[in-house]
């Protein structure tokens, strides 16, 4: 079975799930076909334990958002900043929109399709949890649309599966030229930090 969802089929069968981090205790709204509906995924878990978002950024990008957890936390934690959350899957960004308004964000957490998002736009801070499982090819063209948009002085930062290729995601995106660091390793996940060389 895929694990994601274009276009899900079947009743939504909405809950609510209940995680913390960043000193925050926070309920999201899930549904039936998409990432990760009944917990918070073990990728973003770490990746949100060992990172925080910079203060001053005015920009960010939750690439691949799902029902919005990157981007209602991001828009949280820097209040002067818009957030765009970007899925293919529309019941996602249907529950970016929820959440976001749920948690009192939803004036700066903007739910876009990737043909909708603003192509000049430029993040001073990029955060996924990519899609690996769509495969490599779609992968490093999925990643070679949106680096690009990082801001001259902007950071990525990835969170990848060890077991999925971690380590050759990293060897492949110095070899188009970014610097990929990795700065942190746990429970079998790397994280990395993309920025323009």
């Amino acid at each position: 079975m895929s694990h994601y969802f274009e276009t899900p089929t079947g009743p939504e069968r909405r809950r609510e799930v209940r995680m913390s981090f960043w000193e925050t205790e926070w309920t999201f709204t899930t549904a039936a076909g998409v990432f990760s509906a009944e917990r918070l995924d073990p990728g973003t878990a770490v990746l949100l334990r060992e990172t925080t978002p910079s203060g001053s950024a005015s920009r960010l990008l939750d690439l691949g958002c799902g029902y919005g957890v990157l981007a209602v936390a991001l828009a949280t934690a820097c209040p002067l900043a818009r957030v765009d959350a970007v899925d293919v899957n529309p019941r996602a960004l249907e529950l970016v929109v929820d959440n976001a308004q749920a948690h009192g964000v939803a004036d700066r957490v903007f739910a876009l399709t990737p043909e909708h998002a603003d192509p000049d736009a430029r993040y001073d801070e990029i955060w996924s949890n990519p899609p690996i499982r769509i495969g490599k090819a779609a992968l490093h063209e999925l990643l070679l649309t949106w680096l690009p948009r990082l801001a001259p002085d902007g950071v990525a930062r990835l969170v990848v599966g060890k077991n999925l290729g971690a380590d050759s995601l990293q060897a492949w995106l110095i070899e188009q030229g970014y610097s990929c660091e990795r700065y942190a390793s746990a429970k079998g996940f790397r994280l990395f930090t993309v920025a323009h060389p």
